[in-house]
């Protein structure tokens, strides 16, 4: 009996000590206030809570207001240091690649793949980078704009006709069937499988709580993913069947780059790029046109002066029905304030993932944090303020 009454002892003070290191992480310096939640879950439900609005999250507001802009936290069992706070998110921005670098929750990596482009460093992400702009620089973008407007006429026609129309909704599939198009020549309107499905439900589970099982949104994310990643593959080795063809499309200069002597590029790392090329780009898009839409009708005086850019280049065109030339898309300088202050206001990424490469030091205070124990999520934008425009 007295055995058992020491056993239950040592087990209730090794349970204690463990929630204490839990709850106050060792550090050689002085961490920031904040709180590590429960064990294993942290404050991860609250941190995955939804948010309607477009400013900065309840999660983080709520934290703020109670422990300052600088915050610990735990999410998804990963400890880290959320930061608010201007100076110290400028601070990192100038000291990425040296004192920081990318970094994603092990949750976050399973959805988008280890090999995806925001999770590589150095050389690698530098030749997948030249990669991509090869695709969509300045030469490609020149060529694509006639189809660009072709295809926001079409569907502006369309919707014309109906008598409502979800925005957010239409413009991502626009936009997806454009990327698609040009990235591996997919047309989703004669596809026997719809790629753009699978690319849904991986959204509408990409933000929750990361649980595994069948019928939870997590889960749905993986499977979107899953199938997603199977139609990718096959539809590069279709492609790979088809020899002589010229390189058109990034499916091409993948293959014409996989068979160079000596390449550091593999099948599985062009197939998670291409799923997050298709991702990023419609869904950040669609979400940009959607509060585009919405800060045009709360500031009529800006979608007037909009107008009278638009109109401008109009009548000086010598034939009105023409298309949109390259050198009139530059000249739309109100047009790209306006798209530069959505993008603003919009906060289509509010937050990144960046990981201390050793212990440092900020504003003088002896806050060090070591990399072995810490990561941060660092909140570029700040609370919405007023248009620059207004």
């Amino acid at each position: 009996m007295l055995v058992l009454w020491i056993g239950a002892l040592v087990f209730i003070i090794y349970i204690t000590h463990w929630v204490n290191n839990w709850r106050n992480p060792r550090c050689n310096g002085k961490l920031p206030p904040g709180s590590m939640g429960f064990p294993f879950l942290g404050e991860t439900l609250q941190f995955f809570k939804s948010n309607t609005t477009n400013d900065v999250p309840p999660f983080v507001k709520e934290r703020m207001e109670r422990y300052g802009p600088v915050f610990k936290t735990s999410i998804v069992g990963q400890p880290v240091i959320v930061s608010a706070d201007r100076d110290l998110n400028h601070f990192v921005f100038l000291q990425e690649g040296q004192l920081f670098q990318s970094w994603y929750p092990d949750t976050f990596t399973e959805i988008f793949g280890r090999q995806n482009l925001s999770s590589l460093h150095g050389f690698m992400y530098k030749y997948l980078k030249n990669m991509v702009l090869s695709l969509f620089g300045p030469e490609s973008l020149k060529k694509m704009l006639p189809e660009v407007e072709r295809t926001a006429c079409r569907r502006l026609q369309q919707w014309s006709i109906q008598e409502t129309v979800e925005l957010k909704e239409a413009t991502a599939a626009m936009i997806f069937d454009l990327t698609a198009k040009k990235l591996i020549s997919y047309d989703e309107e004669n596809a026997t499988q719809k790629l753009r499905e699978n690319f849904v439900a991986f959204i509408k589970g990409l933000i929750s709580f990361p649980l595994n099982i069948p019928g939870a949104a997590y889960h749905k994310c993986l499977q979107g993913r899953k199938n997603a990643m199977k139609m990718l593959k096959n539809l590069l080795n279709e492609r790979r069947a088809m020899p002589g063809k010229s390189p058109s499309d990034f499916f091409d200069f993948v293959l014409e780059e996989l068979q160079k002597e000596g390449t550091i590029l593999t099948e599985k790392i062009a197939l998670d790029l291409m799923f997050v090329l298709l991702f990023a780009s419609f869904e950040t898009t669609s979400l940009a046109l959607t509060f585009a839409v919405k800060f045009l009708s709360d500031n009529p005086s800006v979608l007037k002066k909009l107008r009278e850019e638009h109109e401008t280049i109009l009548r000086n065109r010598e034939n009105t029905d023409s298309g949109l030339t390259w050198k009139e898309y530059k000249s739309m300088t109100y047009t790209f304030q306006f798209i530069n202050e959505t993008v603003r206001l919009a906060n289509i990424a509010p937050v990144i993932f960046r990981k201390a490469l050793r212990e440092i030091q900020f504003k003088g205070c002896r806050n060090k944090w070591s990399h072995k124990e810490f990561h941060g999520i660092w909140w570029w934008h700040e609370i919405l303020r007023r248009s620059r425009l207004q």
